[in-house]
């Protein structure tokens, strides 16, 4: 199954994925009020560690999905799927703010490597598209499992330069 298959099945069962997208919002909202002023207490973090996750993820994806299609294969955004493209990233959002409604990020185990997600895959896509509009082509004989190798090594120094700037 490709990506774009995966996509295609997620776009024949909308009502999976408006479950989905609405329980995550619903859930924020509803922890919020029976888990008032207790957010930072263990069993209501670790909720919104969970909820956090389960936002971002898919509304990571379709940030970057968005911005792929948009400037690497020239798509309009009349042309965005809502269930895939534009309703994660509004659930995201919306999650996010109804979980700082009653608790902030830092007391929420684990938050921290989210926005470190972001910060690499920004990165990744500005560095792709730079390769991309420069037209340099190489062409290699170097074995696929040298240059995943290769890939990972590049991720790793990345994400190792992000820390030393920041």
């Amino acid at each position: 199954m490709t990506l774009g298959d995966f996509l295609n099945v997620c776009d024949q069962s909308n009502s999976i994925i408006l479950f989905f997208l609405i329980a995550l919002p619903l859930t924020a909202f509803f922890a919020g009020i029976f888990g008032k002023g207790e957010g930072y207490k263990s069993p209501w973090k670790y909720l919104y560690m969970i909820l956090l996750y389960l936002a971002c993820v898919p509304g990571i994806f379709a940030f970057t999905l968005n911005i792929y299609l948009m400037v690497f294969e020239h798509k309009s955004i009349l042309d965005a799927n809502i269930y895939t493209q534009i309703l994660p990233v509004i659930m995201m959002i919306v999650t996010l703010w109804l979980i700082k409604w009653n608790i902030d990020y830092d007391q929420i185990p684990g938050f921290n490597k989210i926005g470190g997600l972001i910060l690499v895959l920004t990165i990744l896509i500005s560095f792709l598209w730079v390769i991309e509009k420069t037209n340099i082509y190489v062409i290699s004989f170097m074995p696929f499992h040298y240059f995943i190798i290769f890939f990972i090594l590049v991720l790793i120094a990345i994400r190792f330069a992000i820390k030393r700037l920041i």
